[in-house]
């Protein structure tokens, strides 16, 4: 597979990471490798607001690229803690480093039900395995 996937997340239909911080009891968010590659070179990102409050399955954030405008959901349902405000003067980063220095938003999240809905990095992997057939 030519996309990365770490095992130390998990993710969404919709090609959202999740990593769980027990430290801080947040949730970090950002997008796959595979949402940035079919993006191509992102150009612009939308923030959401520290303090606001997000609800599973809402816009956390828009993404344009030289592709398409897209928007990234939320994974979970809690307050934005925090924003990756280097996003704003370097969109590339989600190109660069999808799960490191181009993470969106850290989310205090609440239900801890939500994430185990969430797929595995095997659960992922075998869904993009599924798209990439249907291209075909």
């Amino acid at each position: 597979m030519k996309w990365s996937i770490p095992e130390d997340r998990q993710y969404t239909d919709e090609h959202e990471w999740l990593q769980v911080d027990e430290k801080e009891d947040t949730r970090i968010v950002g997008i796959t490798d595979y949402a940035q590659d079919k993006l191509g070179d992102v150009v612009f990102i939308e923030l959401p607001a520290s303090g606001q409050t997000v609800s599973l399955g809402q816009s956390l954030a828009v993404v344009e690229s030289v592709k398409a405008v897209v928007d990234v959901y939320s994974p979970v349902t809690g307050e934005i803690l925090r924003v990756n405000q280097e996003l704003t003067e370097k969109p590339e980063l989600l190109n660069e480093d999808p799960y490191g220095k181009g993470w969106i938003a850290a989310i205090k999240a609440g239900d801890p039900i939500q994430t185990a809905k969430l797929l595995t990095a095997q659960g992922y992997a075998n869904l993009i395995t599924d798209l990439e057939k249907e291209e075909i």
